[in-house]
């Protein structure tokens, strides 16, 4: 897969992505700042892929906010088609035109037929919007399997000749290859042929140490010993049959939520009382509360 001549590598090296990611807000993993920096030089699309709340979509904002690009995001979801991910034709300003176009003397259909299928009335959607710009991009293709199979042959033809097809107006071939990062939280197989494209990059919860040192950098004033807590109580509620285990950006908020109550220690009362910032189901509340012994 060539790579467009108009782009060249944002990062330089491993460790580059690291220090880029990191100033962005984002840290990162020896095996997340390699996949990154392969997927850039090969000019791969990035698919992530791991449990709701592990950080794969940050790490798309991540990449943007690092290498000064703009973030385009096509959120999946079940129904999602061709018109509202690639484009389509604006038929009410359509029909405007056709109905104004009969009142004109000489007016012919072939004229008005080559007019009404240009530029002035397409609706250009994420995936022909990421293709176009000439400026640095990251398209983020969010929640892929969330997304009806269909989809995935519309995704074929964008990722695998970063091109697009328009029958009325042509192809329209990338000029300047975005930065593509899909992301799935794995509720459905993707097809092969989808994955082929792809260098891959499975996310799970970051280790004790690596969440304590995403809390501190994230919410610098909070106490380390209370940091320390904090992360060995979310990752014990990680461990119970939970309907949504907490999310890194819940463990974040968390955090937040005991620096400006002036907590400085993360007891029973504490934790009863903050509950709901990182729990969102009843039956999550009282399964930890009965685990972790709250009662």
């Amino acid at each position: 897969m060539p790579r467009p001549p108009s782009q060249s590598p944002q990062f330089s090296s491993v460790s580059d992505v690291g220090k880029r990611l990191a100033a962005a807000g984002y840290l990162p993993d020896a095996q997340i700042s390699t996949t990154v920096f392969l997927a850039d030089r090969l000019g791969k699309p990035l698919l992530v892929e791991g449990p709701a709340g592990t950080g794969k979509t940050e790490l798309a904002k991540a990449l943007a906010a690092s290498t000064g690009s703009e973030l385009i995001r096509l959120q999946c979801y079940e129904g999602l088609d061709e018109a509202r991910a690639l484009y389509e034709w604006n038929y009410k300003k359509q029909l405007l035109r056709i109905q104004a176009s009969q009142g004109t003397d000489g007016a012919d259909w072939n004229t008005v037929h080559d007019d009404i299928f240009g530029e002035e009335f397409l609706l250009s959607r994420p995936l022909l919007t990421a293709i176009r710009r000439t400026e640095p991009t990251v398209l983020l293709i969010d929640e892929t399997d969330k997304a009806d199979v269909e989809v995935e042959g519309l995704l074929l033809e964008v990722l695998s000749d970063f091109q697009v097809t328009i029958p009325e107006l042509g192809t329209v071939t990338a000029a300047r290859r975005p930065m593509v990062v899909l992301t799935s939280n794995a509720t459905r197989e993707l097809s092969e042929a989808l994955k082929r494209r792809c260098l891959y990059l499975a996310l799970d919860y970051p280790s004790a140490q690596r969440e304590r040192e995403i809390v501190l950098s994230r919410v610098p004033d909070l106490a380390p010993g209370l940091a320390e807590q904090l992360v060995r109580t979310v990752r014990a509620m990680r461990a119970l049959e939970l309907k949504k285990s907490p999310s890194i950006s819940e463990t974040l908020d968390w955090a937040q939520t005991l620096l400006e109550l002036g907590l400085d220690t993360l007891d029973e009362p504490a934790v009863r009382s903050t509950l709901g910032v990182v729990l969102k189901h009843a039956s999550d509340q009282e399964r930890a509360a009965a685990e972790l012994r709250l009662n």
